[in-house]
């Protein structure tokens, strides 16, 4: 049974190679794991979808909730799914201080990365959009 988990947190240090350590452990992780999934990070704001089994990404998901990295971990949305959106990364990267303004715009009041103050399903409209416009980087 593959399930999707969205979920936002906010980062406890900011400081790029902190950010960079986080992507590298996912990508060693996951793909042992049978993770994909997309994270999203500006303003000091995590926004991530991880796809997978239903058992490992809730393991997961616990496993972020405890993690030191992370505070304000909040669930945004979860669903049993038929396939992947994100299957082609074992997490992708979006850089959203690099992202157009117009897209964070359609989808919050002003134009920064805000998942506390929108839906989980307009969140992940926004991730779509970001890969439907090659806005993500990092596929490994």
């Amino acid at each position: 049974m593959l399930v999707r988990l969205l979920y936002a947190s906010r980062a406890v240090d900011t400081r790029p190679e902190t950010i960079d350590a986080i992507l590298t452990q996912s990508r060693q992780f996951n793909p042992t794991s049978g993770i994909t999934g997309i994270l999203c990070y500006g303003g000091g704001i995590f926004l991530q979808a991880i796809e997978g089994g239903r058992n490992a990404v809730s393991d997961l998901y616990g496993h972020i909730q405890k993690d030191a990295r992370h505070k304000d971990v909040v669930l945004l949305h979860y669903e049993e799914i038929s396939e992947r959106r994100f299957g082609g990364w074992t997490m992708g990267q979006v850089d959203a201080s690099r992202v157009n303004t117009n897209i964070l715009l359609k989808y919050s009041e002003r134009a920064e990365l805000d998942p506390y103050n929108v839906s989980g399903k307009v969140s992940l409209a926004l991730l779509e959009e970001l890969m439907a416009t090659a806005s993500i980087i990092g596929r490994a």
